[in-house]
């Protein structure tokens, strides 16, 4: 026999409604393609399965029987193809996430590489961009969701706090600073130090800092990149203070510094959007990750 879904769907969907023009309009199709699927099966079957008048449409003791028995196995197959799209939804396909550089060295790899092991047909890809941009980014659409530092509360996205990321002291091995273990943020008082510019979204909460504690910082260089104001560090221009999620080079050392203050990263969406399916697997990821650290 060869019969086909479309042609079951249509006998199903006449035999439920018990007209013709409804049971096409169910199945967004026109009449006469109903017609014919209803027509090419009674004729594959060798039966007839509906008596017609021109006020109704009942289906014949054969018709009777194939809608009982047929319907629970369409209404399953249905539910066995959408939960088989479901899963290859969730797997294949590209998702677009926008992180500052801090997190895109520190989180984003581990994530792309353990995302790529259980999904091989999962693309994330990455936009490396300052705070501001990955804000834009996420409020205009152009990426599926943000890995950023939790901005000031706008209203505009909904975000998860996934770290507390610790700031801690960077210097030289040959500092004085670096003989403590711990480094009281008071001994930053009239130190020359390097930090991230404003397009970051540490330096906000490191001024927060400062102002908190009563301390009137002495910057002598601000840079877009903490890889950068490392290597100013490394040529004795002064100290830093970092995110611990973005290690510097083995020339340098790091300190605590005490309190402890801390920075928190968040994932970020626009507010009241939900994440597709499989943006949904890799904002799971980066949540899992994090709390392993």
């Amino acid at each position: 026999m060869n019969i086909s879904l479309r042609q079951l769907r249509a006998f199903l969907a006449v035999a439920r409604l018990q007209h013709f023009r409804r049971a096409a309009e169910s199945l967004h199709l026109s009449q006469p393609a109903v017609s014919r699927h209803v027509a090419e099966l009674e004729s594959e079957l060798g039966l007839k399965l509906f008596d017609r008048n021109t006020r109704e449409v009942v289906p014949t003791e054969a018709g009777r029987y194939l809608e009982s028995a047929i319907g629970r196995v369409l209404d399953e197959l249905e539910g066995v193809l959408a939960h088989v799209h479901s899963e290859s939804e969730r797997r294949r396909g590209k998702v677009h996430v926008a992180s500052v550089p801090t997190l895109s060295a520190g989180l984003m790899p581990p994530c792309i590489a353990e995302c790529a092991r259980r999904f091989p047909e999962l693309v994330i890809q990455l936009h490396d961009q300052a705070q501001t941009m990955v804000l834009d980014s996420v409020r205009g659409g152009e990426v599926d969701f943000g890995l950023a530092i939790e901005p000031p509360d706008t209203g505009e996205f909904d975000s998860e706090l996934i770290l507390r990321d610790p700031f801690v002291l960077v210097c030289r091995p040959d500092h004085p600073l670096a003989t403590l273990d711990r480094v009281p943020w008071r001994k930053l008082q009239g130190q020359p130090l390097i930090l991230l510019d404003y397009s970051s979204g540490s330096r906000r909460l490191i001024d927060q800092v400062f102002a908190r504690r009563g301390i009137e910082p002495t910057v002598v260089q601000q840079t877009g990149h903490t890889h950068t104001a490392f290597r100013m560090v490394e040529a004795g221009l002064g100290i830093s203070v970092s995110p611990a999620l973005s290690p510097p080079p083995a020339t340098l050392v790091t300190r605590p510094l005490t309190p402890q203050e801390h920075r928190d990263v968040v994932l970020l969406k626009r507010r009241q959007r939900s994440l597709s399916p499989l943006a949904t697997v890799v904002w799971e990821a980066l949540k899992g990750l994090a709390a392993r650290r």
